[in-house]
């Protein structure tokens, strides 16, 4: 695959995407919703908001044009956050080339409907060609040539290896997976716990403590995993165990950093008014919440994150209660 990419979402992800298949594509456009960011895209040659440092390649076109970042695409990656999926997709429809593959690369569970990244794009665009990417990639770490290893997700099969060689770098190594279910819901859910390690790290409860919600915390991922017919495997790789450990722990992740403010007592309109970008895992502990309890899933951890965000709970009396919950065996 040598024609052209268009990458929709100038976010920190999208930029780095531009900077992986820069030597590997004839054309990219790197689409934005807001003009002036793509204009200063078109002057710097540099993503100073999401990704500074580092420049675009030559044959990256930024564009807040619909018609111009689609035409002719062979490929389309989109990475835009998951709540605002749906309109983007809505408004790039009747410009998207018919049967073009779609690779995702969106963390993250719509409220309200409750659908992964895949099922919105299907439920927006009908039954389109695509692939999932996840895993843990911090931005700047893979920006950086810093090695990093990810999994690619279909149910079609046969869309995996050409998408996986495109994107497979000596220092980005992209392994395959048939569970998209598992793989998207990992990505997803994993942001809620990152949120909890960052309180810990406010609080300043130790690694001890970090350690046992890294682990019970991937325990009901995957518990959730499975009562939606995802692998029991998924969730002990790249996309679950991987994303959730370099998630909780990167310094530069906003998830764990907006946890470590609020476990330091700011409030989360202030923390979110802060930042350069969305912290997804605000809006999807909303989501994983209601989906454990549409499954009857328990999920204490996530139930204690959603406390603390949206319903006045102070973060040291969420640890509190998940500490002395009625004792079980493991």
């Amino acid at each position: 695959m040598t024609g052209k990419v268009a990458i929709i979402g100038d976010g920190a992800m999208g930029t780095v995407s531009a900077l992986l298949l820069g030597e590997k594509v004839d054309a990219m456009t790197l689409w934005g919703v807001f003009p002036e960011q793509i204009a200063a895209l078109r002057a710097d040659r540099e993503n100073k908001r999401f990704l500074p440092g580092h420049r675009l390649p030559d044959n990256v076109v930024p564009t807040a044009d619909d018609a111009e970042a689609l035409a002719d695409a062979q490929l389309v990656v989109s990475a835009v956050p998951c709540q605002f999926m749906r309109p983007v997709w809505e408004r790039l429809k009747p410009h998207l080339p018919k049967g073009v593959v779609i690779c995702s690369l969106t963390k993250g569970i719509e409220n309200d409907t409750l659908l992964r990244p895949s099922e919105i794009l299907r439920d927006v665009l009908g039954d389109v060609p695509q692939v999932t990417i996840s895993g843990p990639c911090i931005a700047p770490e893979v920006a950086s040539r810093l090695p990093a290893s990810v999994v690619i997700a279909s149910e079609n099969a046969a869309l995996l290896p050409p998408v996986q060689q495109l994107f497979s770098t000596p220092w980005f190594r992209v392994y395959t997976n048939d569970d998209i279910v598992g793989v998207e819901l990992a990505a997803a859910a994993k942001n809620v716990v990152a949120i909890a390690a960052g309180v810990i790290d406010g609080l300043g409860a130790g690694d001890n403590c970090k350690a046992a919600l890294v682990t019970r915390g991937l325990v009901e991922i995957r518990r959730l995993g499975l009562a939606m017919g995802a692998a029991a495997e998924t969730f002990a790789g790249l996309a679950g165990l991987g994303d959730l450990v370099t998630t909780c722990v990167s310094p530069v992740g906003r998830n764990r950093s907006t946890g470590e403010r609020l476990g330091r007592g700011e409030k989360l309109d202030d923390i979110l008014a802060s930042q350069p970008g969305v912290v997804e895992g605000v809006a999807t502990t909303r989501s994983v919440t209601a989906l454990a309890a549409r499954r009857n899933v328990e999920m204490p951890i996530t139930a204690g994150v959603h406390a603390v965000l949206f319903e006045g709970k102070k973060p040291r009396d969420a640890i509190h209660e998940l500490m002395t919950r009625e004792l079980r065996p493991e």
